[in-house]
């Protein structure tokens, strides 16, 4: 994920944290790029860990990576009455998952291949606690790839991310409403891609 820093130019050492907003931080860069390693630190492994569930670890690697450097690029049309960045980097994150649709639809497969293969991580780790036994993976998967990318992408930001509706939104640049109206649909697609058992948990 380095790879990042050398392209943007702002390796100047690891950024120390301070109390900046993430809004003052991207404010800073424009006089001091260097600042702009601040973001990545506080940010970089929620990305990875959220692209990397979505699309398997080398392909979330250059997304983080793609994802900071048009962040860099774009850091100059930052709202800043947003004093936290991360919805925006996860709009950014997002746009590069959607170039790798089949890739992530290649690792859905994957994961329903290696239902029982121990080193996989649990993809139903975040969507609900109940889910995170193995004898629920294999419909899980299967319901998460059934969702269209609209629906699944605001399912997962909120499920992985740990988004708000709000930040959801502004990530997505839909209204609340939609937020709320996608989830559902995709909560009500999942549930009845479930056993029983389970779908009654995720109600």
């Amino acid at each position: 994920m380095r790879q990042v820093i050398n392209k943007t130019g702002y390796d100047h050492g690891p950024p120390a944290a301070d109390g900046s907003t993430d809004a003052e931080v991207i404010a800073e860069s424009l006089a001091e790029p260097g600042r702009f390693g601040v973001l990545y630190t506080r940010h970089a492994e929620v990305l990875h860990g959220y692209a990397y569930r979505r699309l398997g670890r080398e392909v979330a690697e250059d997304v983080v990576a793609e994802t900071f450097l048009r962040a860099f690029r774009a850091r100059r049309t930052y709202d800043h009455r947003h004093d936290d960045a991360r919805p925006w980097l996860f709009a950014i994150a997002v746009r590069e998952i959607a170039r790798h649709h089949r890739v992530e639809q290649a690792r859905y497969r994957t994961l329903l291949r290696s239902a029982h293969d121990r080193g996989e991580e649990e993809l139903a780790d975040r969507v609900a606690d109940a889910a995170s036994a193995q004898t629920w993976r294999k419909p899980l998967v299967e319901a998460l790839a059934g969702l269209s990318r609209r629906d699944r992408d605001v399912l997962l930001m909120i499920a992985w991310a740990d988004l708000t509706y709000e930040e959801v939104a502004r990530a997505l640049k839909i209204p609340v409403g939609t937020v709320r109206s996608r989830l559902h649909r995709a909560r009500q697609q999942i549930r009845k891609s479930l056993p029983d058992e389970l779908a009654l948990e995720l109600a």
